[in-house]
């Protein structure tokens, strides 16, 4: 994850194919319940405005986090996702019955596979990003950007070119990764 970006814009081309891979990825029921909201230059100030106001920027651990390019709202329709199950061909399922009746709400799952898949394309196209979480602010965002209610937020990805930086990796990076010997199970537990 890029965590100190380059402020040089993204050829809008280049931003859309990456974008664009989103919408590759698995949806339960072949549900339609993903957008993104897409802010580049002075836009993506609506999203610091919220998320981080200017009386803690300054403090602000990664200020290089601020020059992104890009700033892509991930967002997903739950309601798109019950109306789709209320269908005749998944009505048995009984997840057309609201909300509630998904034990795992597949439009978090389908919006995490839409992040990677578009972390994935920056990254074969030699971009730098981040998926970060908006926590509290997600509803105020989301109004802020006009986004119809019920609709939920996956996270926020930022986009750029990487800076050359000399910045020590993040606390939850310097932990590494798990060994995948030590989580693969074959066969059963």
């Amino acid at each position: 994850m890029c965590r100190d970006f380059l402020a040089d814009p993204i050829p809008p081309d280049l931003r859309d194919a990456v974008l664009a891979a989103a919408f590759r990825g698995p949806a339960a029921g072949n549900t339609h319940g993903l957008d993104l909201v897409v802010l580049t230059g002075a836009d993506t100030a609506r999203h610091w405005d919220v998320t981080l106001p200017v009386e803690r920027r300054a403090s602000f651990r990664w200020p290089g986090l601020l020059h992104a390019p890009v700033l892509v709202e991930v967002v997903v329709d739950p309601g798109a996702y019950v109306q789709r199950y209320s269908r005749p061909d998944k009505a048995s399922s009984g997840l057309g019955a609201g909300i509630q009746a998904w034990d795992v709400p597949f439009w978090f799952v389908d919006g995490g596979a839409a992040v990677m898949s578009v972390l994935l394309a920056a990254e074969s196209h030699g971009l730098g990003a981040l998926f970060f979480g908006l926590f509290d602010h997600e509803r105020p965002l989301l109004d802020v950007l006009g986004v119809p209610d019920g609709r939920r937020v996956v996270g926020s990805i930022a986009l750029g070119w990487p800076a050359p930086t000399g910045r020590a990796p993040s606390r939850s990076a310097r932990s590494g990764r798990p060994d995948p010997g030590t989580h693969l199970r074959h066969g059963g537990w």
